[in-house]
C-alpha cells in the first residue's frame, strides 16, 4: 500500500471513530445496535488491511478477502441507514 492510500485510510479510521464515539452518545439503542455492527465490521477490515500491509497476514487473509469483507459492509451500512431514517421518522420501511 502506498503512503498516500496508508494515510487516507488513518484519515477515514480518525473521521470515523471520532463520528462513532459522537453517535454513541445521542443515537437511540436500535441506530446504536446497528452501528456497533458495522463498526466491528470495519475494525475488522482495517486490522486484516494493516496486517496485510505489514506482510504479517493471518490466516486466509488476502487483499481478495479483505476487500469482499469491505463490499460486505454495505448491507450492514443500508441495515443501520434504514435504522436511521426510520428514527428520524423519514422512512417507515422495516
Amino acid at each position: 500500500m502506498e503512503d498516500a492510500d496508508s494515510d487516507t485510510l488513518e484519515d477515514a479510521k480518525n473521521a470515523h471513530r471520532d463520528r462513532y464515539s459522537e453517535a454513541q452518545m445521542i443515537a437511540p439503542d436500535e441506530v446504536l445496535m446497528r452501528a456497533s455492527v458495522v463498526n466491528q465490521a470495519l475494525n475488522t477490515v482495517y486490522g486484516q488491511v494493516k496486517r496485510l500491509e505489514r506482510g504479517a497476514p493471518g490466516p486466509g487473509e488476502t487483499m481478495d478477502a479483505a476487500a469482499q469483507a469491505q463490499h460486505e459492509v454495505w448491507d450492514m451500512l443500508r441495515t443501520m441507514r434504514t435504522a436511521m431514517r426510520h428514527d428520524l421518522g423519514v422512512s417507515y420501511e422495516d
